[in-house]
């Protein structure tokens, strides 16, 4: 028996027109694409229901027409159905503009087709104008996404744009409105360039690599928007890559980029194991305080007279991450547009059994230049992505330094020549410069690493004079915070002589000295490096004999270098769990920084042996009562680590009180610091229901 393929597109079609009550079909980035297959389908029902049943239906080259229509509006519902936000936006929508483009198309045929066929139709067949109905489909919006992302790479590689208008247009056509869009988009185009470079298909890696630069462009254009928008302009390094606002509570992920700590959480709880700025693949999930940015910003913000944004107002807010395009009114317009244009035709077709109303005015025109390119299907045809799981301190500049960049860097010039000079008195100037100019601003410590300052500076750390000493180790630190300059530091063979500085410098040279080891320490592999060449001992030393600002220093260079495993008994075996005990005083302003170091080190029998030894269970029962959040979760997982280890320490920690603190804990805590909490009181309980058996 033959396929009624008039049949089959019809139950097609319903099919599609099903798919308007789809909850997440709004969200969809191809959903005007949608909304014009909807308006065509609209259009096709009611001719192919009068049409089931006649001989005319049966024509081979109207059944032919059928059959391939049929086959399009089965891929477009399949499409719109199978729609993954984790997946490519820009490739789902050239895929399915590709697919309405020939729906579309095939459309117009079948119509045609119709028109010809019109004087075979049954007598009584009740027909709508197919002159009519061309002329609907005709005006059905045709936006060429595919032809203006060309443009945009043509541009891009002629270097004379894109222009701002062009990405956010663009942007805006394949869904991208959001920097978190943005970003996950860049993620999934670096994942489909390794692969295309894997198959050695040069071409469509060379493509894909078009479009991640499009993707950086859109990013670095919305940052400037963001600042634009704010009184007063923000250090980059200061702003959280995710949300673009200052941060309050930044942390160093595995990468060693810095994110406001909601938003990272936030971009791993999605299943996104891989940094948003690099797109490296993220080795762990732990997320390291940035104590020393944290500072930083805390100074710039008092210098400045400024009130960081609330990140948890923000992470709950209507509009989480800075938007690209103002994508509520815009998609409101067009969506009336379209509920408009749809209940036109809807009307047209039930006022007349002869024709349909004709919608008046072209609702889009866009030139009928071809777009098409040879070899873009293999692009379409996604492989499967990685990286995703399945579920002392530098105060910075009251004063802006100002100046063009050629002026800047003839500057840097000479201040380069001034830092080998055999001249005490030039040396003393030149590094008290290159100070001032590294201290607050990312494109002066980007030139200054360029024309090789590094070098000169890391030989200055064995200088005898304590001031250009102390000025060298703090222009480190600076130029330290841009990550591209971590390694160029390290590569300069910088870890010995700061370690030099660490154990015979001024006090402010040892605290600087201590906090570009941990800048430098956000770099796995320089973990390893800077323990192996001895920076612990004296870096304990700075902890329990240093300044406060050194002790703080030195305790966020050691609970980033313990994450490290060989590093972990090392900095027991120095004595720091004492003064880390001391610490926990609450008048020193360091217990959240002790306590994570605390939780670190209690990962280890050592580090377990010596916290007890040192009667740092009754402090982090104090800190689980009386801390701050991060320091409650922090101390309830060191404890949780203790009791597991030692009965007897299970029973101090129940002795010093600790249940009630808990029972609350699991209630009002942080979600890690609810799981410790909840784990810590069931094993209380197995603890003590073993006791009783054993009795």
């Amino acid at each position: 028996m033959e396929v009624s393929w008039s049949r089959v597109l019809l139950d097609n079609i319903s099919s599609f027109l099903s798919l308007s009550s789809m909850e997440n079909l709004h969200s969809n980035p191809a959903h005007k694409y949608y909304t014009r297959g909807e308006d065509i389908a609209k259009v096709l029902k009611p001719v192919l229901e009068n049409l089931i049943g006649s001989d005319a239906a049966n024509s081979e080259l109207l059944n032919n027409g059928f059959e391939e229509l049929a086959q399009y509006v089965d891929e477009l519902r399949d499409q719109f159905e199978n729609w993954q936000s984790l997946s490519s936006r820009i490739f789902y929508v050239l895929r399915i503009e590709s697919l309405a483009s020939k729906f579309r198309e095939s459309s117009l045929e079948v119509f045609q087709l119709l028109k010809h066929c019109e004087q075979h139709l049954p007598a009584d067949f009740i027909s709508p104008s197919f002159e009519d109905c061309i002329e609907l489909v005709k005006l059905v919006g045709k936006e060429e996404v595919t032809h203006a992302i060309d443009l945009a790479l043509i541009d891009q590689r002629a270097g004379v744009g894109p222009t701002s208008e062009d990405l956010v247009k663009i942007g805006e056509s394949v869904g991208l409105r959001s920097n978190q869009e943005i970003l996950i988009e860049g993620v999934v185009l670096e994942n489909l360039k390794e692969e295309a470079e894997l198959n050695e298909n040069n071409t469509e890696a060379e493509y894909i690599e078009g479009l991640i630069s499009l993707i950086r462009q859109m990013h670095d254009h919305l940052s400037n928007i963001k600042q634009s928008q704010l009184h007063c302009p923000v250090p980059c390094d200061f702003c959280c890559p995710l949300s673009l606002e200052l941060m309050t509570d930044p942390v160093i992920v595995s990468s060693g980029q810095t994110y406001e700590r909601v938003f990272i959480e936030t971009w791993m709880d999605m299943g996104l194991m891989v940094c948003p700025k690099t797109r490296m693949a993220l080795s762990h999930t732990t997320l390291t305080p940035n104590f020393i940015v944290k500072a930083f910003i805390a100074n710039w913000c008092e210098s400045n007279n400024v009130h960081p944004p609330d990140p948890l107002e923000l992470i709950h807010s209507s509009h989480p991450f800075p938007l690209l395009v103002g994508s509520d009114d815009s998609l409101k317009s067009e969506r009336a547009l379209d509920a408009s244009k749809c209940e036109e035709l809807r009307q047209g077709l039930s006022r007349s059994t002869s024709a349909p109303g004709i919608v008046s005015e072209v609702v889009s025109k866009t030139n009928d230049a071809s777009t098409s390119r040879e070899g873009n299907e293999t692009i379409w045809r996604l492989p499967s992505l990685r990286h995703f799981r399945h579920p002392g301190i530098v105060v910075p500049a009251t004063i802006r330094e100002t100046g063009s960049s050629s002026s800047i860097e003839g500057e840097v010039k000479k201040l380069m020549e001034d830092l080998k000079s055999p001249s005490l008195d030039t040396q003393t100037e030149a590094t008290a410069r290159v100070r001032i100019l590294s201290r607050n601003s990312t494109d002066n410590r980007i030139v200054i690493a360029r024309y090789g300052a590094i070098d000169s500076l890391v030989k200055l750390l064995y200088s005898t004079d304590e001031k250009i000493q102390a000025d060298a180790v703090t222009c480190l630190l600076n130029l330290s915070i841009n990550d591209n300059n971590k390694s160029l530091i390290t590569d300069s063979g910088a870890i010995e002589p700061l370690i030099h500085v660490l154990k015979t410098g001024s006090e402010e040279a040892k605290e600087n000295s201590a906090a570009t080891l941990f800048s430098l320490s956000v770099i796995e592999e320089n973990k390893t490096k800077i323990g192996e060449a001895g920076a612990i001992e004296p870096l304990v030393d700075l902890l329990g004999n240093g300044r406060l600002r050194g002790k703080k220093d030195a305790a966020t260079a050691l609970f980033n270098l313990s994450i490290h495993h060989d590093n972990k008994t090392k900095v027991i075996e120095a004595g720091a769990v004492r003064y880390l005990v001391e610490l926990m005083d609450p008048g020193a302003g360091m217990v959240e920084r002790v306590v994570v170091v605390l939780a670190n080190l209690a990962t280890v029998k050592e580090g377990k042996i010596a916290i007890g030894e040192e009667g740092g269970i009754p402090l982090l029962v104090e800190a689980v009562e009386l801390g701050s959040a991060r320091g409650k979760e922090n101390a309830s997982a060191a404890l949780l680590q203790l009791c597991m280890h030692s009965p007897k320490f299970c029973n101090i920690v129940i002795r010093e009180g600790a249940i009630p603190p808990l029972v609350a804990l699991t209630k009002t805590g942080t979600a890690r610091a609810k799981e410790k909490a909840q784990n810590l009181l069931k094993y209380f309980t197995a603890q003590k229901q073993g006791n009783q058996r054993r009795g």
